[in-house]
C-alpha cells in the first residue's frame, strides 16, 4: 500500500477521529489533544461494526486510545492493541501530514 491522502488536517478534531476506505481497508484516523495523528482500523472486533472512528478519545497515563463507541474497549492509538483485552489487536497504520493533507500509509507490523 502507498500513501494514500485522505482528508485535510483541519478537517480532524481535535481529540476527534475521522474515517477513510483505503486500499479497501475501513481506517480510523485520530487526532489527539497534543496534535498527533494516529491511524487504525475503524472495524470494533466484537461487534465487526466499523465505528471506532465515532469512539471517545482519550488517555490512560501516557497512552493514548480510543474506547469503542459499542462495548467500551479501549485500543492504543499507537499500536491497535486493546488496553481491556490482551489478546486483541486491530491493524495501525503509517500516517503523516503534507501540506495540510492527511495521508495514511502501509500498515504497521504487529509489535
Amino acid at each position: 500500500m502507498s500513501w494514500t491522502p485522505v482528508c485535510r488536517l483541519d478537517e480532524i478534531d481535535v481529540e476527534g477521529g475521522v474515517a477513510a476506505l483505503v486500499d479497501g481497508a475501513a481506517i480510523a484516523i485520530f487526532r489527539t489533544h497534543d496534535g498527533n495523528l494516529f491511524a487504525i482500523s475503524n472495524d470494533d472486533p466484537w461487534s465487526q461494526a466499523s465505528v471506532l472512528a465515532r469512539g471517545i478519545v482519550g488517555t490512560r497515563g501516557d497512552v493514548p486510545f480510543v474506547a469503542s463507541p459499542m462495548h467500551k474497549q479501549a485500543f492504543d492509538l499507537r499500536t491497535g492493541q486493546c488496553l481491556d483485552d490482551a489478546a486483541v489487536r486491530v491493524p495501525s497504520y503509517d500516517v503523516r501530514v503534507e501540506d495540510g493533507m492527511v495521508h495514511v500509509g502501509p500498515r504497521r507490523e504487529s509489535r
